[in-house]
């Protein structure tokens, strides 16, 4: 066998080995994927690993700061908020609600999103418009603003806060959606799921969708990160979680008044809700860089 003929009879590389290599060429991406793994670990080994309930108040250890701190103890590692309950065991609680905030509000964005933007790329003339002037208006205000507002309105809640940052999300996959489809209809494959007769709901969900997905995953990670990050303000403003509920953002709106007396307190929360943020945005980076083919090389 010649050499030719070996390079061309060499098997070609799978599309998760494919994906992965691409991936992990990103070095900041893999950082990002491993403290995603961490974050999702911790949020669901919260109560195994965390030393205290995050509801249980020690009250002869008011504000106790961290264990190598002065006047700190082994007991409280991180030390202890205003009304005396354990740092360590409300940061690590406080990573369950961060990753359920996550998954339901890209949840909710990425299914109502994706569905209507198949709508408005297969249905085109006045419901594709009626459809993108609709998220032309929703874009245009202020996402927090807009949140802040439906909150204001449906009550301040954890679940209500969820779903308004949903709402305010969706947006982004209606048009990611329908400028995907509009560029696959015109294609051989989509022609020939015609002419053999495939229906509209096949067409939509499984010749074109599955050929949509790569931008709209890279997105769905990316909105990952912006749905933690408007929890935690909705959530500092007093419009999230509320106390006692160990979230990040209502830990840091708790904790405001004792900024000078005790940085633990708003510095630890803070510095979860960052690392979290910045390891999902890199994970995504590297999401784009594994699944758009435009941005692979040979």
């Amino acid at each position: 066998m010649t050499e030719e003929t070996a390079v061309v009879d060499a098997p070609r590389p799978g599309r998760l080995q494919e994906f992965w290599h691409y991936f992990r060429e990103n070095r900041g991406a893999v950082f990002g994927l491993v403290v995603f793994v961490s974050f999702i670990a911790v949020a669901i080994l919260a109560d195994v690993i965390a030393p205290h309930s995050p509801t249980e108040q020690f009250r002869d250890h008011l504000l106790q700061p961290p264990a190598w701190q002065e006047g700190g103890s082994s007991e409280f590692l991180l030390g202890t908020d205003p009304v005396g309950r354990d740092m360590l065991s409300r940061l690590l609680h406080g990573a369950r609600y961060s990753f359920f905030i996550g998954l339901i509000v890209v949840t909710l964005a990425v299914s109502g999103g994706v569905l209507t933007g198949l709508i408005a790329g297969f249905a085109g003339g006045w419901v594709d418009t009626m459809i993108m002037r609709l998220m032309d208006v929703i874009l245009s205000f202020p996402s927090l603003l807009l949140a802040l507002v439906m909150v204001a309105i449906l009550g301040p809640s954890l679940i209500n806060a969820m779903f308004a940052i949903a709402i305010v999300l969706q947006p982004h996959y209606v048009r990611l959606t329908r400028a995907s489809v509009l560029g696959e209809l015109p294609k051989d494959y989509v022609t020939s799921a015609r002419v053999s007769g495939a229906g509209i709901f096949r067409l939509m969900f499984i010749t074109v969708l599955p050929n949509c997905l790569p931008p709209i995953i890279v997105q769905a990670a990316l909105s990952f990160s912006t749905a933690i990050l408007d929890a935690a303000a909705l959530g500092f403003l007093g419009l999230g979680a509320q106390p006692p509920t160990p979230e990040w953002g209502t830990m840091l709106s708790e904790a405001r008044e004792f900024i000078l007396r005790a940085w633990w307190v708003v510095t630890l929360p803070g510095i979860a809700i960052l690392v979290t943020v910045l390891a999902i945005n890199l994970m995504g980076d590297g999401l784009r860089d594994a699944l758009d083919p435009k941005l692979k090389r040979s």
